[in-house]
Order: C-alpha cells, then sequence, then structure tokens
C-alpha cells in the first residue's frame, strides 16, 4: 500500500509487516481482512508528517487529521485503497500496491 502527496506528488510505502490481524477472522467493516489497510497513526509515520507515535496520537486526538474530508479521532482507523488523508495543509491519497 503506497501514498502519494497530492501537493508535491510524493510517495510513502507500506511494509508488509502491518498486516497484523492477530488471529481476528473479521475488521471493523465485519468483512474478512484480505483487503491490505493500515492504521492511521501508522500511516502518519510511515508518510513522515508525525515523528513518532506519541505525534500521531496528538494530532488524532487533537482532531488536526481528516480521512475522507470528516475529522477522525480514531488512532487504529484502517486506511484503505482510495482513502483521503488530510493533516497540516497536506492531501495523501491511499493506493493499494
Amino acid at each position: 500500500m503506497s501514498a502519494n502527496q497530492s501537493s508535491e506528488n510524493q510517495g510513502a510505502e507500506n511494509q508488509s509487516s502491518e498486516q497484523n490481524n492477530a488471529g481476528s477472522a473479521n475488521d471493523e467493516s465485519g468483512t474478512s481482512g484480505s483487503a491490505e489497510t493500515i492504521a492511521l497513526d501508522q500511516f502518519l509515520k510511515l508518510a513522515q508528517v508525525a515523528s513518532s507515535g506519541g505525534h500521531a496520537k496528538a494530532l488524532i486526538q487533537s482532531g488536526e487529521v481528516r480521512v475522507n474530508g470528516e475529522v477522525e479521532t480514531r488512532r487504529g482507523r484502517k486506511l484503505r485503497d482510495g482513502d483521503r488523508v488530510e493533516v497540516e495543509g497536506e492531501e495523501f491519497v491511499i493506493q493499494a500496491d
């Protein structure tokens, strides 16, 4: 999974170690975990918007992060192909590899 930064067309690559289903058959949407996803806080670190997990948590909890135009305060929110993330004036589009 990758993200393209709309304003500067820079990318961020998801590492396969992000597949963390820990024995759960279903994800938040009630479907099997076959689609590639990444947690919002992990994405912010991967895209180098946040320097640490604590920084990502602070950005998310303060309401500074939008997913698909809506303020998102759940740091574990699963991002999927086509989702748009806006933070600090930058927009990223999630793209599956």
